[in-house]
C-alpha cells in the first residue's frame, strides 16, 4: 500500500514509521511548515526537520515539507482570534485537523497515496459496511476529541497506527528501534504552534485592555485582569489572585468585566446541561439510524466537554429549533460556549461527533 505519512519529529509518529516500514508498505513522509504569525521562520521547526530527516535516512524514505503557512494563519487561527474575541472559547487543535492536516493536505497531497497515516491516539473501526472514530487504549492519551470534526470521506483516507498502543509502548518500541527522538519530550504547544505561547499570541494579536475581576457572589472587585479574551469559563490557572483556587465563572464581553468564584466546591462552575449547535457526525446520524437504541427525540450517549480522560454519561435530545441538549447525570465542570462537546457511545468506544457550546 502507498501511505503517506504526516511526520512531526515526535516520538509518536516516528514509531509510526518504523511499524509501517516492517509492514513491508510504500512509505513518503511529509512534514507541514507553518511559519510565525509575522510570517517568518519558526526555530523548532528547523529542530523538527532535522529530526525528521535522520528518521527517512534511518529507512531510506522519500521525505518532503510542504508549506501550509497561508492557510493555517487564514482559516485556523483567524477563527481563533475571531472566536475570542467574541468572547467564546475557540479550539484550534480540531480546526487544525479538519482544514489542514486532513483537509488542504489531502487536496494537494494526501489523495495521492492510498492512504493518510498520523501518530494520533485513536483507531479505526470497520463495523456495519462503515468506518467508524474509536478510541485509544490509552484513555490519557486518546486525541478523538481533538478529531470530533473530521468528515467521513476524511476518516475514510486515514490510518492511526498507534489505535492499539499506549504510550509507555510506543516510548519502548522507540527505543527498540534505536530512533533519534525515542527520549524526546512531547509538544504541548496548540497543533502547529509549537514553541509559540498562546497567551503571547493572542497579545501581539489583539493587545491589551485592562479590566477589573469581580468575585461573583459580592460583587467586589478583587483584582484586574488584562482583557476578557485571555480568559477561559473554567480557567483556574494563571489569574494572578491569591487566597484561591479562584475559577473564571462568568464572562462580561461588553464592560470588559471577568467574573470569579472561590473555592474547588463552588457551584458557580458547574452545570448539568449544555445546548449543542452546529453539530456534525462523522459516520452516521444516530437519530437517523436503527442501530442505535433511543426514543424519538433522546438517545443515551458519553460525551466530553474537555480533553481529559474521565468521560461523562447523559442524554442527548433534540430540540425544536434544531440544537441539541446534553444532560448530564453528574455535574459538568466550566461549561465554556465556543469549545466542543465531544459525543460518544456509551461504551466509549466509538467517537460519533462533535457540536458546538452555545450556552
Amino acid at each position: 500500500m502507498k501511505i503517506a505519512v504526516l511526520i512531526s519529529g515526535g516520538v509518536d509518529s516516528a514509531v509510526v514509521v518504523d511499524r509501517l516500514v516492517k509492514q513491508s508498505h510504500d512509505i513518503h513522509l511529509f512534514y507541514i511548515r507553518i511559519g510565525m504569525d509575522n510570517g517568518e521562520g519558526d526555530c523548532s521547526a528547523d529542530e523538527d526537520i532535522e529530526i525528521c530527516t535522520l528518521i527517512a535516512r534511518k529507512y531510506d524514505l522519500p521525505f518532503k515539507v510542504v508549506s501550509l503557512h497561508e492557510e493555517y494563519w487564514e482559516y485556523v487561527m483567524k477563527y481563533a482570534l475571531d472566536t475570542v474575541q467574541k468572547g467564546l472559547t475557540p479550539h484550534p487543535d480540531m480546526m487544525c485537523n479538519k482544514i489542514i492536516k486532513f483537509g488542504f493536505f489531502e487536496e494537494r497531497w494526501g489523495h495521492l497515496f492510498d492512504k493518510t497515516a498520523t501518530g494520533h491516539y485513536a483507531k479505526i473501526v470497520e463495523k456495519d459496511g462503515k468506518v467508524w472514530l474509536g478510541t485509544a487504549p490509552d484513555p490519557v492519551k486518546d486525541q478523538t476529541d481533538f478529531l470530533a470534526r473530521i468528515s467521513y470521506s476524511q476518516l475514510s483516507h486515514l490510518m492511526f497506527p498507534l489505535g492499539d498502543m499506549t504510550k509507555e509502548e510506543v516510548r519502548e518500541a522507540a527505543r527498540v528501534a534505536g530512533l533519534p527522538n525515542a527520549a524526546r519530550k512531547d509538544s504541548q504547544g496548540i497543533c502547529f504552534l509549537g514553541k509559540i505561547d498562546y497567551r503571547d499570541f493572542l497579545e501581539r494579536q489583539l493587545g491589551t485592555r485592562p479590566g477589573p475581576v469581580i468575585e461573583i457572589e459580592t460583587g467586589k472587585k478583587i483584582g484586574e485582569h488584562k482583557g476578557f479574551w485571555f480568559y477561559t469559563i473554567g480557567q483556574r490557572k494563571g489569574l494572578g489572585l491569591s487566597g484561591g483556587p479562584w475559577f473564571v465563572v462568568r464572562k462580561n464581553v461588553r464592560d470588559n468585566v471577568i467574573y470569579v468564584s472561590n473555592g474547588y466546591d463552588t457551584k458557580l462552575q458547574y452545570g448539568r446541561s449544555v445546548i449543542l449547535t452546529e453539530m456534525e457526525w462523522i459516520t452516521v446520524d444516530p437519530f437517523a439510524d436503527d442501530s442505535f437504541p433511543k426514543d424519538e427525540h433522546s438517545l443515551r450517549i458519553s460525551f466530553k466537554t474537555r480533553h481529559t480522560p474521565e468521560f461523562l454519561d447523559g442524554y442527548l435530545t433534540t430540540q425544536p429549533d434544531g440544537s441539541l441538549r446534553i444532560d448530564s447525570d453528574s455535574d459538568i465542570q466550566g461549561i465554556a460556549p465556543g469549545q466542543y462537546a465531544i459525543v460518544y457511545t456509551p461504551d466509549r468506544m466509538i467517537c460519533l461527533g462533535s457540536g458546538m457550546i452555545s450556552n
